[in-house]
């Protein structure tokens, strides 16, 4: 007779190990959305400030509609040649409180896991930090784009519905309106993921929210546009590249600049935020 090969299975030894494969990115984008969605006060912290800013827009323009008789005919004219309607659009109170809100969620983003202890578990499960932290800056961002478009927008339709009334209103057409809502709609993800920025640098909510509003509203505030020097320092903030995105009609001031320059400040704050947020997990212990 043939004699058959039977296959012999060894049993696997005490010392044996799963060797698990390292996470795509793609999983680790679908994990921190997850992580996002799964916390009650993220839909909440939304649509409370969504409310808030949508508000301070929509009542500006209400008191506009209901004192619009009372501007007399020069007022009322000035009204329409200064194109304030656009003003109404996005108000510098609204730009306020979505700095505050958006900073604010960014940074508890990444402050929450130091808090809980949960970022030893997520390092421990993903050891390729910065991927990790790219995910997270990535998902946020989506996340902040979207509710300022959506407040934007909203904002910039209701605000000139309203106004529409007494034929004032303008159009998304109108030169300078697209500008207005799109650079009102960015400056949402700009200051999140400068909040989770300083989130990773500090680590403690309050401090974080705090460096937040010092950083991002109190700095511009107090620096002059007078000289030139500190006009340059004001035009480096977001605060003021929106306020120079956002200005009916001609913008001027003592030493003016130019809207590609407001748009680069934008785009230099996100990306240099970026990279802070996910170098620093990889020079300091969690």
């Amino acid at each position: 007779m043939t004699d058959l090969a039977v296959p012999v299975v060894e049993p696997r030894g005490a010392g044996s190990r799963v060797v698990e494969p390292p996470a795509r990115f793609r999983d680790l984008l679908a994990s921190e959305w997850l992580r996002l969605w799964s916390l009650r006060s993220t839909g909440w912290s939304l649509l409370l400030s969504a409310l808030a800013v949508i508000a301070f827009n929509v009542g500006t323009a209400w008191d506009h509609y209901r004192y619009w008789w009372q501007f007399g005919p020069k007022g009322r004219a000035e009204f329409v040649a200064n194109e304030m309607a656009l003003g109404d659009a996005f108000t510098g109170n609204a730009s306020t409180v979505l700095i505050l809100c958006a900073a604010a969620m960014g940074a508890v983003a990444v402050v929450g896991e130091y808090g809980s202890g949960m970022i030893r578990t997520s390092f421990a499960a993903v050891p390729a930090r910065s991927a990790l932290m790219s995910a997270k800056v990535l998902v946020v961002a989506v996340v902040q784009t979207l509710f300022g478009a959506l407040v934007a927008g909203a904002s910039f339709w209701l605000s000139q519905a309203v106004l529409s009334v007494r034929d004032a209103g303008l159009p998304i057409t109108h030169p300078g309106a697209l500008r207005i809502v799109v650079a009102s709609a960015l400056l949402a993800p700009v200051c999140a993921v400068t909040g989770m920025a300083l989130g990773a640098l500090l680590r403690r909510s309050a401090v974080s929210i705090v460096g937040s509003v010092l950083l991002l509203l109190f700095v511009p505030m107090v620096v002059s546009e007078r000289r030139h020097l500190t006009a340059v320092l004001a035009h480096t903030t977001p605060l003021k590249a929106w306020q120079r995105l956002a200005a009916p009609g001609t913008f001027e001031q003592p030493y003016p600049w130019t809207a590609g320059g407001a748009w680069l400040v934008y785009a230099l704050w996100a990306v240099g935020a970026a990279v802070v947020t996910v170098l620093v997990v990889r020079r300091r212990d969690q």
